[in-house]
């Protein structure tokens, strides 16, 4: 039997070959992550045995680069591991001098295969490969839209920075068709009361009538604003309240999708209080088989809310921190749910407010909230049931509705 660890990068990949009693065979060699590199790939592992099932493959889960080498070597029947970086990385931390180098790290790899002291990274299927692209693009849409709203205060802030507390939302209807015709203190003094007027009623639904119209006016001829020309930043803000009209269409067209693509997953998340289509979707695609997973501890580790220790010797730190090692995407969605959870759910509120009342941070009551809502998950992605509180017998559930819970943030 022979081992090939191969290390994976973006354009070329490292490869080792040993024999069953970790000798390296040959020199450790390069090839592209092409065509041609793959059948360089085929030739070095012929020219060791023409018997390709004598042979087993490992690399790590780096990134996506080692996708598409994973499924042509499928193709070809040959035996894989996928492996997690950080297993191969506890037996790199065995060697005296911390090499870190291509050739090394490649052979290291031959060697997790070759002792066997791993576990496989499960690889999910093209559905949830689909589910999983569309939630991380909706969140990075939903990141540019936020950052553009925020360049948008700032500059506000300089031409018009009474602005920002006349609307209940400055990026609602309203407001933004405001901001998109007449943008700074100047514009809206040129107009007249009446179209103003006009244009909020129409915006607003006739929420607004005359006297918000008079009242914007006044609160433009006593601005505070920077003595400054205000029509490139008008230009400006008007580009990227047309960047975000892009974006939250296009965010749109993405849910429209996801949720289209979810529902054929038939799983009870949603039942969960703080989880929708949306952050269920992003969940059920970050997690993937829950099968790999025997309890729920590891489901927290995999995310990165399981805590970090700091020893050494006799010293043991007192304040833990998340360890963020998993998914971040997978984490944000908990912590999303977990916040509307603390909101709606009884259960949910009850265990907050314990941790608040003896004396834990909102942060840190958050995280006990994060933890409990992913063993939660784990158990009704286990068992194919709903969502069913368990409430110890001495807690009264209609009280607990009605406490507000102090969200210090």
């Amino acid at each position: 039997m022979f081992f090939v660890g191969i290390d994976i990068a973006k354009k070329t990949h490292q490869a080792a070959i040993t024999s069953d009693d970790g000798k390296l065979i040959g020199k450790t060699f390069k090839f592209s992550n092409t065509i041609d590199g793959f059948n360089l790939l085929l030739e070095k592992l012929s020219a060791v045995t023409t018997e390709l099932s004598q042979f087993e493959i490992g690399m790590e889960a780096t990134g996506h680069y080692w996708l598409n080498l994973y499924t042509w070597l499928t193709d070809k029947n040959f035996k894989i591991h996928v492996i997690n970086p950080l297993q191969s990385d506890a037996l790199r931390n065995l060697y005296i001098r911390k090499t870190k180098t291509d050739s090394v790290d490649s052979k290291i790899i031959a060697d997790v295969i070759r002792i066997g002291q791993y576990s496989e990274t499960q690889l999910a299927d093209d559905k949830i490969i689909s589910l999983r692209d569309l939630s991380r693009q909706r969140f990075y849409l939903v990141d540019m839209a936020s950052d553009l709203k925020r360049k948008i205060i700032t500059m506000m802030d300089r031409i018009f920075p009474e602005y920002q507390d006349f609307f209940s939302d400055m990026f609602g209807k309203t407001s933004v068709q405001v901001m998109k015709e007449y943008t700074s203190p100047e514009q809206i003094l040129e107009i007249p009361t009446e179209k103003l007027t006009q244009l909020l009623k129409k915006a607003s639904h006739g929420r607004f009538t005359e006297s918000k119209a008079k009242e914007l006016k006044e609160l433009a001829s006593n601005s505070f604003a920077a003595m400054l020309s205000s029509d490139m930043t008008t230009l400006l803000i008007r580009q990227m309240l047309e960047q975000i009209d892009l974006l939250e269409k296009q965010i749109s067209e993405i849910e429209k999708i996801i949720a289209a693509q979810f529902v054929q997953f038939n799983t009870k998340l949603t039942t969960i209080p703080g989880i929708g289509t949306t952050l269920g979707a992003t969940i059920l695609s970050e997690i993937g088989d829950i099968n790999r997973f025997e309890k729920p501890k590891q489901l927290i580790a995999f995310s990165g809310m399981d805590p970090s220790i700091k020893q050494s010797g006799n010293f043991v730190g007192t304040e833990s921190h998340m360890s963020k090692r998993g998914s971040p995407f997978l984490r944000r969605a908990v912590w999303l749910a977990a916040v509307v959870a603390v909101s709606h759910d009884p259960l949910f509120k009850y265990h907050f407010q314990q941790k608040i009342n003896s004396g834990k941070s909102y942060s840190q009551a958050m995280g006990f909230i994060c933890h409990k809502l992913l063993n939660t998950i784990f158990a009704i992605l286990k068992s194919g049931e709903d969502y069913n509180p368990v409430f110890p017998p001495d807690i009264d559930v209609s009280k607990l509705a009605e406490k507000a819970i102090n969200s210090q943030s």
